[in-house]
């Protein structure tokens, strides 16, 4: 199986004034193309902080970490913000949707970026509408709109450029249990298309949905748990 994420002994330390604050100590992972990974620990364990480092947003201390077979641990500011656009789907809790855009263009914004042309972004933000069943609202505005049609968009978002992986996190934190199922069964549907999903949530129910479950204590793995895939009930 293709390696698509490598960290070798990633660290991560933030100063408060002279006082060195340690968050990762010496994080090693592989990561393969097509898995479906949870990341999960408690307050203060790392896991916004790798998930920070996985999306590009933050660069390590020290270590490395190969992303696609790109050095991304030791990039220039520019050229991971390229990086992002083309090769990471984020997904947030919160949505971040703009209100003043319907969800059609909202799906198309990463599009721009990248000088995609009108027509070309129009017809694949409506193809990944469609993908996450919402075809028929995409002229509505995130306030015409519920918090899983919401999270639908932000999806179709995040897989719009077609990135090497899907990163989202804490995607049902504020939605009831009904339409966080139905959320993650639209996250299982795109593991099964092809794509790497890592998934950032404290919550047990939702981390097993994934197949393989990585568990972070005080800025170190504590255990990566590969499982059976299990049979998800469509509600």
């Amino acid at each position: 199986m293709a390696s698509i994420i490598q960290l070798d002994n990633i660290q991560k330390s933030y100063f408060m004034g002279k006082q060195e604050l340690k968050v990762l100590k010496g994080i090693t992972l592989e990561i393969f193309k097509n898995e479906y990974v949870a990341l999960m620990g408690p307050s203060g364990s790392g896991k916004s902080t790798l998930m920070n480092m996985l999306g590009c947003l933050d660069s390590p201390s020290a270590g490395k970490y190969i992303l696609n077979g790109k050095d991304v641990s030791i990039m220039p500011d520019d050229d991971l913000a390229e990086v992002r656009n083309k090769e990471i789907g984020f997904v947030f809790q919160q949505f971040n949707l703009l209100p003043r855009l319907t969800a059609l263009e909202n799906v198309a914004l990463p599009l721009i970026y990248n000088g995609t042309s009108k027509k070309i972004r129009t017809e694949l933000a409506n193809e990944m509408l469609n993908k996450v069943g919402l075809a028929d609202r995409s002229h509505h505005k995130p306030n015409e709109l519920s918090g899983g049609q919401n999270q639908r968009v932000a999806i179709a978002r995040a897989l719009v450029n077609n990135p090497s992986i899907i990163l989202a996190d804490e995607p049902t934190g504020n939605l009831d249990s009904k339409t966080s199922v139905e959320i993650m069964n639209i996250f299982d549907k795109i593991q099964s298309d092809g794509n790497t999903v890592i998934l950032v949530t404290h919550e047990e129910d939702i981390a097993h949905y994934a197949h393989r479950i990585i568990r972070l204590r005080d800025g170190l793995v504590e255990s990566d748990e590969t499982k059976e895939k299990e049979n998800i009930i469509v509600l």
